[in-house]
């Protein structure tokens, strides 16, 4: 299956911002709320409410180093649709 972004940002930001919004998202997957996303004409709506899989990854090129996190949730269509 071929890969679609649905959204996708990438800015600046302090370290207190970055830490915030990764805190609301954490807050939102806690609760199992839904993770509503808008950045100018973006917008996604993620269900949180199913398990899911956590990937965390640290690259290093050059002299940049990143931190990657990964949350991946399958759709459960068996939730959604009630076969009687």
């Amino acid at each position: 299956m071929s890969e679609e972004v649905l959204f996708e940002v990438e800015k600046k930001m302090s370290n207190s911002e970055i830490a915030k919004n990764l805190r609301d998202i954490a807050e939102k997957i806690e609760s199992n709320e839904e993770i509503n996303l808008k950045s100018g004409n973006q917008s996604v709506n993620l269900r949180t409410d199913r398990p899911a899989e956590f990937e965390i990854k640290v690259e290093q090129e050059g002299d940049e180093e990143s931190l990657e996190l990964e949350i991946e949730w399958k759709k459960d269509l068996a939730k959604d649709f009630e076969i009687k």
